[in-house]
């Protein structure tokens, strides 16, 4: 059960429910987002009256969700979440294409790159500061010093910039350097304490899908996040691992119309990292609108055979710009706009 109040609600109204449900036996998760503070009751919530919660002052609305993820289930918001990420909507009629290489490298790569993006009619730019890899011997990126250099870059042509948080320990460069969205990793999709610290700021979140979690385990990582009053989450379907070796992951296109009914949170598609391949990505990339997705994470390097990571899955930027045009048609033959 989650108890919705009303946008100027006190705190002593919040105290007032936190208390009513600790005397009928429950716990009170409060949730304060920047717009609406949700109470998630913990307990047995079956003998409990709805109208009993409905009637103390500052309460919108009481809804009972079974699921274990509360805030984030479709029962809790009918309309679909738009996340607003420096006015640009992500969520609504408009598809969002988030485009940039997969490392930041150097400054003149990532100024070409930017060019490149706004170029092709991308509203924001994606580039990893820091860089999860496989082998400890790979390229862990540039660090802080790929923040400084992402930000100038973007700023040139006024992009929203997406990179990934590894370590909780980094989350004050991003909040000194403007990351405008913060990535979770398919690897730290449960890591939980990353999760908790990264709700209690109101930056918007893309969550991806773990690499082999099921929908519900994503559900309830994004549920984290919503738990500590960020409820400005995006779930990105990136590719599951499978039996086969011929790609790199499988994308899972039906967890796009599940999430759609499952969920009010916007979903987006990332075929760079599902296909691994370059030439994969205007099918899968089409595959994600055509199920409904709200946008696409892509890779673009402005040299793909140089990038220092990821080179075979990497668009150039002529085949990025060719790609939008693709992608516009689609969006509408689908009622969208892009």
């Amino acid at each position: 059960m989650i108890i919705i109040m009303h946008s100027q609600v006190t705190d002593g109204e919040i105290d007032t429910v936190a208390a009513k449900l600790k005397s009928l036996g429950l716990e009170a998760n409060i949730s304060r987002g920047i717009e609406r503070t949700i109470i998630g009751a913990i307990g047995d919530e079956r003998k409990i009256h709805k109208e009993t919660l409905e009637a103390l002052s500052g309460v919108e609305n009481v809804i009972r969700v079974l699921k274990p993820y509360k805030i984030v289930a479709r029962e809790s918001q009918k309309a679909n979440t738009v996340v607003n990420i420096k006015g640009i909507p992500l969520g609504g009629k408009t598809l969002q294409v988030i485009a940039g290489p997969c490392s930041v490298e150097t400054q003149s790569q990532m100024d070409l790159a930017a060019q490149a993006t706004a170029h092709a009619g991308c509203r924001m730019m994606r580039g990893g500061a820091f860089k999860p890899r496989t082998s400890p011997y790979s390229f862990q990126g540039k660090g802080v010093e790929g923040l400084e250099i992402f930000r100038k870059a973007a700023d040139k042509h006024n992009l929203p910039i997406v990179t990934e948080l590894m370590d909780v320990r980094h989350l004050d460069d991003f909040l000194e350097y403007g990351v405008d969205v913060i990535q979770i990793g398919a690897r730290n999709m449960q890591n939980f304490d990353l999760l908790k610290e990264v709700g209690k700021v109101h930056i918007p979140v893309i969550l991806k899908r773990g690499l082999c979690a099921t929908l519900s385990e994503w559900l309830m990582s994004a549920e984290y996040i919503a738990a500590g009053g960020n409820h400005n989450i995006i779930l990105c379907e990136r590719g599951v691992r499978s039996f086969e070796k011929t790609y790199r992951n499988m994308l899972d296109v039906t967890a796009i119309p599940m999430l759609k009914k499952e969920t009010h949170l916007p979903v987006i598609v990332d075929p760079s990292h599902a296909g691994g391949k370059a030439w994969l990505v205007s099918a899968l990339s089409k595959a994600g609108i055509a199920a409904g997705a709200d946008g696409l994470l892509v890779e673009m390097h402005p040299t793909p055979c140089e990038a220092w990571c990821d080179a075979d899955q990497a668009l150039t930027p002529d085949e990025l710009k060719d790609l939008m045009g693709e992608w516009r048609i689609l969006a509408q033959a689908v009622g969208r706009d892009l």
